[in-house]
């Protein structure tokens, strides 16, 4: 017998069997999650043909505030002119480089401050400080130092997303439950055994939830970004939609954007349900 058969066929040897009142529990949270789901979408659809229906009957000015239909036409007319893909291939690619960066650097950057305590006490007044900032404002300086592109996009997307990470894991790092941490070095544990058994398991809440937070900024970062210096891009099109008062261009671009930052949202809650089932198995 293999390895993995033996394993498999313990964990199911030791599985408890379900009761019928489980088992009606499990159907009832089932049922409510699809309600849930069912309803969400029902309000969307609601909305969409609201937006339709008032448009159409000029309640509402469709050249302002545009129309699905209007909306749809514009993509097909992005897609016939082959630059749809174009303009949302080089926001996401923007936004995913950013928001990986941001995630990665914040957490390392999180791990410095915790292991020396030194470092994070001369730190802290200057995260308060940059936490503060309107990182926008710095736009312009980032375009001076780094020169017009994708390069000063991304540095604007990291800026916006940086500091929020840091703190967000240093506070899990902080709030881990001390005993545990005395029970690791009680046997011998060093510094990397506490940081890798207890802080990251129990600090994995807040990570998840930066990288939460980080979809919005890595988002707003780079669409600010492409405002100011991008000739291509989903931010590219909302500046130019509005100089020229193609305002479906705009409600279009939007349209999108909600799609993929939905997408990008739903992504990191599929890798925290992956992480946390991969935990329960091992």
């Amino acid at each position: 017998m293999s390895e993995h058969e033996f394993q498999t066929g313990a964990a199911a040897a030791t599985e408890a069997p379900i009761s019928a009142e489980h088992a009606r529990y499990l159907r009832k949270l089932k049922r409510e999650k699809a309600a849930v789901r069912l309803t969400q979408i029902l309000v969307l659809v609601l909305l969409f043909v609201l937006w339709e229906v008032l448009a159409d009957a000029r309640i509402i000015d469709p050249f302002i505030t545009s129309q699905p239909s209007r909306v749809l036409d514009t993509i097909k007319t992005l897609y016939a002119e082959g630059v749809l893909f174009k303009h949302i291939g080089i926001t996401c690619l923007e936004t995913v480089i950013g928001f990986l960066l941001g995630t990665v650097l914040g957490v390392l950057i999180a791990v410095a401050l915790w292991w020396s305590q030194f470092f994070s006490q001369v730190s802290e007044p200057y995260l308060v400080v940059l936490n503060s900032l309107p990182k926008i404002a710095l736009g312009p300086v980032f375009i001076v130092w780094i020169g017009a592109g994708p390069v000063a996009i991304i540095v604007m997307t990291l800026a916006i997303s940086l500091i929020v990470t840091i703190l967000e894991v240093l506070n899990g790092f902080v709030n881990t439950d001390p005993d545990k941490i005395k029970l690791v070095r009680s046997f011998g544990g060093t510094k990397c055994h506490v940081l890798t058994k207890v802080l990251l398991p129990a600090s994995f809440p807040n990570i998840i939830n930066a990288l939460k937070v980080n979809v919005g900024l890595s988002w707003v970062g780079v669409i600010v970004g492409e405002f100011l210096v991008s000739k291509a891009g989903l931010g590219y099109l909302i500046v130019y939609g509005g100089q020229v008062f193609k305002l479906d261009l705009v409600m279009t671009s939007v349209v999108i954007l909600a799609v993929a930052a939905t997408l990008m949202y739903q992504g990191v809650v599929y890798f925290e349900q992956f992480v946390l089932k991969r935990s329960r198995l091992i």
